[in-house]
């Protein structure tokens, strides 16, 4: 790679750390305050990313993509079905991608590709649940996306510094695997639980 081609790669990073960061602290920031964050010239961050709405896409974009890489992994396990299900949630919450969905959801247009790749995330995570409930080893009145929720509560977490939270959150996250496996041991979950359709029209502007 040319020292040219080097530098703009190094600038896209620095680019989509600091949108990130911006952007899940504040939706409603202005573009300039990513540029700012990241240290770069506004002109160089318009080079790449047009508009803020093509910021939000290709966070959003890359979001998926990780999601996307985590369960695969998970799926690619053959051994214990409980152990590799855990594993991927483990991975969802390291990879903090709800994180995304929490803070952004409905403040752009997704683009075919978003919804591709969120069509393929959703098919795989219903796979390894389905994997799991058949192995007897998740209870069965849990459903997809009550794992997303649940996953979107613990990514809310934020205390202290990073590795504060990435242990709070995975402090929470045992907790809650406790409840996912068979044997429950407790009642019967009360009331409904959450529709796809209710969770896929967040990601709508309204």
């Amino acid at each position: 790679m040319s020292g040219r081609k080097a530098q703009a790669a190094r600038n896209d990073e620095l680019i989509l750390q600091a949108a990130r960061a911006v952007f899940t602290a504040d939706p409603g920031a202005p573009i300039a305050a990513v540029a700012e964050k990241a240290g770069v010239g506004i002109s160089a961050l318009y080079r790449r990313y047009p508009s803020k709405e093509a910021l939000l896409q290709k966070l959003c974009g890359d979001g998926l993509k990780l999601y996307i890489e985590v369960t695969e992994r998970a799926l690619a396990e053959e051994g214990d079905a409980w152990e590799a299900f855990a594993g991927y949630l483990r991975g969802i919450v390291d990879a903090d991608t709800n994180s995304l969905t929490i803070k952004l959801a409905g403040t752009f247009h997704p683009t075919e590709e978003l919804h591709h790749d969120a069509a393929r995330s959703g098919a795989l995570a219903t796979e390894i649940h389905r994997r799991t409930v058949e192995a007897g080893a998740l209870r069965p009145d849990v459903t997809v996306a009550d794992i997303a929720l649940l996953l979107e509560q613990i990514a809310s977490i934020r205390l202290g510094d990073e590795k504060r939270t990435a242990q709070l959150r995975h402090r929470f996250l045992a907790l809650a695997t406790d409840a996912l496996r068979v044997p429950p041991g407790h009642r019967e979950l009360p009331g409904p639980p959450p529709e796809d359709e209710e969770l896929s029209a967040r990601w709508s502007p309204g």
